[in-house]
């Protein structure tokens, strides 16, 4: 059985057996191996049912920046994730008005969730850089009532000591029992790091699954530095 996606209806192909769901989050432009590794590394750490793998459609912090159209990064994204069944994406907040938060994402899971009458635990996914930036975030201590953090590290950015999380999360040290630290493989490279590759013209095979290079190519995308891309 291959890669799920959602639509509004955001757990329809979530089994009401997959108890714990992860979340990770993300521009996806474009999707790479570094996030499907972090994925799957969560997921087997966590023993999560399910990873879902959530587009942004205006991320707060890139509201100045030009971002491929959704339904490339969708596209792309469902290319990417083909063929693990543990993965599904939804496009929930591409379909909400406004900037994607996190917190109002989590919300609208938890809902759904209630309404099924199931106990379901989220584990956000997001690496240490993130974390640090957490306090600038949408209610962030409410994005922690309603999800564990699984925080993975970047090259140059490892997990966080005790002492260290205390002081990045809301509410301090008392928090620090909804922060799950993940030790995974970290892949250096990045997704503007890819599209750095592909509008220079060099390759980027190995950097993003042969779909993703493929769709890359067909539908000419980050040809150069002057296209057009927009929400």
């Amino acid at each position: 059985m291959g890669a799920r996606r959602l639509g509004r209806s955001v757990t329809q192909w979530i089994a009401p057996e997959d108890r714990r769901v992860g979340i990770l989050g993300g521009t996806f432009d474009p999707v790479h191996y570094g996030h499907l590794v972090v994925a799957q590394q969560v997921r087997e750490a966590l023993e999560l049912d399910r990873v879902l793998f959530v587009p942004a459609a205006l991320p707060p912090h890139k509201l100045d920046e030009e971002v491929a159209p959704a339904a490339d990064r969708v596209a792309m994204v469902e290319l990417a994730i083909a063929g693990n069944s543990a993965f599904a994406m939804s496009e929930i907040e591409l379909e909400r008005d406004g900037p994607s938060y996190t917190v109002d994402t989590l919300e609208e899971l938890a809902d759904e969730a209630a309404r099924q009458r199931v106990a379901r635990d989220f584990y956000f996914i997001l690496s240490v850089e993130a974390l640090a930036g957490l306090s600038t975030w949408h209610e962030p201590a409410r994005l922690l009532e309603l999800a564990r953090l699984a925080v993975v590290q970047r090259p140059g950015a490892p997990l966080p000591n005790h002492a260290q999380l205390g002081t990045m999360l809301p509410g301090g040290a008392a928090s620090i029992d909804r922060v799950e630290c993940v030790d995974t493989v970290p892949l250096a490279h990045s997704s503007s790091d890819v599209r750095a590759r592909a509008i220079s013209g060099r390759s980027i095979r190995y950097l993003v699954p042969p779909a993703v290079e493929a769709y890359i190519r067909d539908h000419r995308l980050y040809r150069s530095e002057t296209q057009t891309r927009t929400a």
